[in-house]
């Protein structure tokens, strides 16, 4: 009987103990199924060589994020915008993606971007105060935040330290006035030789836009509805810049310049307004004769509040309104906003940090090219946050410029035609704006 008896206490413990496997067992594989459940992929859109590289930063952020996987797709940047428009009209954008500073206008009239004021707000990571004031600003529209710079960009002065200190200046020129100053002096010292002073293309925009913002021209007028190209000062710019081609001490024919590097080791030009990713193609392309021969500087100003403003370029990171996973989107956007995150892109790829505590890195501070950026970086200004602003710089702003430069017309009937062509761009904004008005 008590063989019996322990027999059945045994049996009932098996029993209870089998139970509780059995309990453990299911709790293990729900947890497990939990976990699966719960891990969650980012599509992340990224533009050019940046595109290329930012992938070599997922690894790290799934490690600290095991539950988040970044599917990063690259997309050259000539085919960016019309596969984003299309993404947007079939409903397929990404999660986060890149995008251009001035693209923001555009996107945001297409309701497609995530506002990210509250996410800013309890970030311990991302607030206004750690990036470049007017880098920061292209991002804000209607006191909205839309986007997060990745990386900066901006334009400097490139210029032939030897050339310049054979005419007499130790330091690059300050304001206007010196800019033309030493101009005259470097045709002169020329003038039997077919050399200039200063490559201002006449393909290129962003020379008249940056002048005419240095000079307070707003650009546009009447909230963004009507083109102010004839304005004073804006005119006043213009004019300005229209005198280095009628010195000739800028050549009108870009022909003439078929290799840019080659022009500038030459002396065939002394200055010229550009990016930081020429910094990196000087020291490559340049012989190594003229590598302590050039240097960089801010933009001079129309007075003597040196530097002069400068365009506030670069990229910037934003969410998709739609995403089902913005709070895991935006810690994606906060890695890559990490101090050690964008000096680690940087090394990979050389594009400015937005991050302004990146610059205090002996990577920056050793670099004689860098300081004239970090400079010009604090004092930009953004363009015209509307979507037209686009079409009306590449089609039309460089199509007057350049016939004012090569003398088809004279200043004046250039800007008096840009402005009517712009106008022709702002007709739909106006309708749109007095519509809501009558309303």
């Amino acid at each position: 009987m008590i063989s019996n008896f322990l027999t059945k206490i045994i049996s009932a413990k098996l029993k209870i103990f089998a139970f509780f496997c059995l309990l453990i067992t299911v709790f293990l594989l729900w947890s497990c199924s939990q976990k699966r459940e719960k891990v969650v992929t980012l599509n992340f859109w990224a533009m050019g060589v940046e595109g290329e590289v930012v992938s070599r930063l997922v690894p790290q952020f799934e490690k600290e994020f095991p539950n988040i996987k970044v599917n990063v797709q690259q997309i050259p940047w000539t085919a960016a915008h019309e596969k984003l428009i299309t993404a947007f009209a079939s409903e397929t954008l990404p999660d986060v993606f890149q995008l251009g500073n001035t693209w923001i206008p555009e996107f945001n009239a297409l309701n497609a971007l995530a506002p990210l004021n509250n996410f800013i707000n309890k970030s311990p990571i991302v607030s206004a105060g750690k990036y470049f004031e007017g880098i920061w600003d292209t991002n804000i529209i209607d006191s909205t935040i839309y986007g997060i710079p990745w990386y900066v960009d901006t334009r400097v002065l490139f210029y032939r330290k030897d050339i310049l200190k054979s005419v007499g200046y130790s330091y690059p020129p300050k304001t206007w006035d010196e800019l033309h100053s030493v101009c005259v002096k470097i045709k002169g010292k020329y003038k039997n030789q077919k050399k200039y002073a200063i490559l201002i293309p006449t393909n290129e925009w962003a020379p008249f836009v940056i002048f005419g913002m240095q000079n307070g021209s707003g650009l546009l007028k009447d909230n963004n509805r009507y083109s102010d190209f004839s304005g004073k000062k804006f005119e006043e710019a213009f004019d300005f810049l229209i005198k280095f081609y009628r010195e000739k001490l800028a050549p009108v024919d870009m022909q003439q310049v078929l290799n840019l590097y080659q022009a500038f080791a030459e002396g065939f030009f002394t200055f010229y307004i550009t990016g930081p990713w020429n910094v990196t193609e000087m020291k490559k392309r340049l012989p190594k004769s003229l590598q302590s021969s050039w240097m960089t500087a801010p933009l001079p100003s129309p007075d003597e509040n040196y530097p002069g403003y400068s365009l506030a370029g670069g990229s910037s990171l934003v969410l998709n309104k739609d995403s089902k996973n913005l709070d895991y989107a935006w810690k994606w956007i906060e890695y890559l906003s990490k101090s050690e995150t964008q000096l680690y892109f940087y090394k990979l790829v050389s594009s400015l940090p937005a991050v302004k505590e990146v610059w205090n890195d002996s990577v920056f501070v050793n670099d004689p090219y860098m300081k004239a950026f970090y400079i010009q970086l604090n004092k930009t200004k953004a363009t015209p946050k509307i979507p037209e602003w686009e079409q009306i710089v590449f089609s039309k702003i460089q199509q007057y410029a350049e016939a004012a430069a090569a003398g088809k017309m004279n200043p004046e009937e250039a800007l008096r035609l840009l402005d009517k062509d712009a106008n022709k761009i702002l007709e739909k904004r106006r309708w749109i704006i007095d519509n809501l008005a009558a309303k």
